[in-house]
């Protein structure tokens, strides 16, 4: 992450705080009093601190996944179709092996599944972009609807519990809970998933920064034609990109359903799918900033109940504030590519002027030739003509001379 996109985030968050802050004085509360209560529900103990990082862990996955993709010049908008698959087949799995395989066999078999099911899922999309050249974001978006309505069939049909709109609650050894995580933060619902989350980050710095994979796959989102040239595999690629981006948002659907939730609730697309997209454009795509957007995202979500518990000020202040930093963020990415794209044109224009003066130059020389050599041949004419006339002039009077003589 380079210093100006680092500045250019911090700017985005400034400004959504500010804007935050007018809102709140809008309505008549004291701005100040406000992010108190909302940094103090998000971090004030470590009960809190542990929700928030629980929060933040399938963001955290989600805005790797977006993330990834955007990289490797791709929109992978089909995360919380994704992510919903991955935690289904979790979920599955912990609810029919739940109490007959030892539970470190367990929590593996459910972690690859729904990192496998979300790749599997991803796999669609950059297959027909690949091949066929179709919109990844028209195809994943419908994927996403694909998966939604399946769960919605599968749950009440197959797992049903208490009610038709969830699930039946897995058993504690097909949790990502654990005791010790627990006890340790105070009783928070914070589970394994945050370390999934931290080596996912780690893995995909390692994988774009100091590997041949990476490097071919960066190198096919900046520019298709050279990469090709270069002797890359695009359509492999791009396929790659798409699923390695599917098993991410996978893993968090793992964290979200066996780990943070103990059921899967149906007729909801998973709101951190979407979240993920702010995340990485906060983040700046870079797997560090991704983490330390996806923790201010987690303060945010955490602490706004706790806000709303002790001042007037609604939670809904604390979306505006986030939508509001996506905003900035949005503007402050796409300040440069404008200005980059004006000057492309004006170099254009400036190159396209200096063609025609060149052009032109190299044309008048030539009608100045042409010009030249007819006034030479006009002169040599002139020069004959009047040569023969003083050649004539003698013989004249020599017939003169002879008339006098006789």
């Amino acid at each position: 992450m380079s210093k100006k996109e680092a500045l250019n985030s911090i700017l985005a968050v400034v400004l959504g705080l500010i804007a935050g802050a007018i809102l709140m004085f809008i309505i008549g509360d004291n701005p100040a009093e406000g992010y108190a209560y909302l940094y103090k529900g998000a971090l004030i103990n470590f009960k809190r601190f542990g929700d928030t990082l629980a929060t933040a862990t399938p963001l955290i996955l989600t805005g790797l996944s977006v993330g990834f993709a955007f990289k490797t010049g791709l929109f992978n908008i089909g995360t919380p179709g994704q992510m919903l698959f991955g935690g289904f087949c979790a979920t599955v799995i912990g609810l029919t092996y739940g109490a007959v395989l030892p539970r470190v066999i367990l929590l593996l078999v459910m972690i690859v599944a729904g990192a496998i099911a979300g790749a599997l899922w991803a796999f669609v999309p950059g297959v027909l972009k690949a091949k066929f050249n179709v919109n990844e974001v028209v195809s994943a978006i419908m994927m996403n609807w694909i998966c939604y309505w399946i769960v919605y069939y599968a749950i009440p049909a197959y797992f049903k519990g208490s009610t038709e709109t969830e699930s039946k609650s897995i058993v504690e050894a097909a949790s990502l809970k654990t005791k010790w995580l627990t006890d340790l933060f105070s009783g928070s619902y914070i589970n394994l998933g945050i370390f999934i989350a931290v080596i996912a980050v780690i893995v995909i710095a390692f994988i774009l920064n100091k590997t041949v994979l990476g490097y071919e796959l960066k190198a096919v989102g900046f520019n298709k034609s050279a990469a090709e040239y270069a002797g890359m595999s695009v359509n492999r690629n791009i396929v790659v990109s798409m699923m390695i981006a599917g098993a991410l948002s996978g893993l968090a659907g793992v964290a979200q359903y066996v780990g943070n939730a103990s059921n899967m609730q149906i007729g909801v697309m998973p709101s951190q799918g979407f979240d993920g997209i702010a995340v990485s454009l906060l983040g700046a795509n870079n797997p560090v900033g991704i983490l330390i957007s996806a923790l201010f995202f987690g303060v945010l979500y955490s602490g706004k109940g706790f806000m709303n518990a002790n001042t007037n000020i609604p939670p809904e202040i604390a979306d505006t504030i986030i939508a509001t930093i996506i905003y900035f963020a949005a503007i402050s990415a796409a300040v440069p590519m404008i200005v980059n794209a004006i000057k492309h044109r004006k170099a254009m224009a400036q190159a396209k002027v200096a063609e025609n003066n060149a052009v032109s130059s190299n044309t008048k020389p030539e009608e100045n030739h042409d010009e030249n050599k007819e006034e030479n041949k006009e002169l040599e004419k002139d020069n004959i003509e009047s040569g023969q006339n003083n050649i004539e002039e003698p013989k004249e009077t020599e017939d003169i001379d002879n008339k006098e003589e006789k």
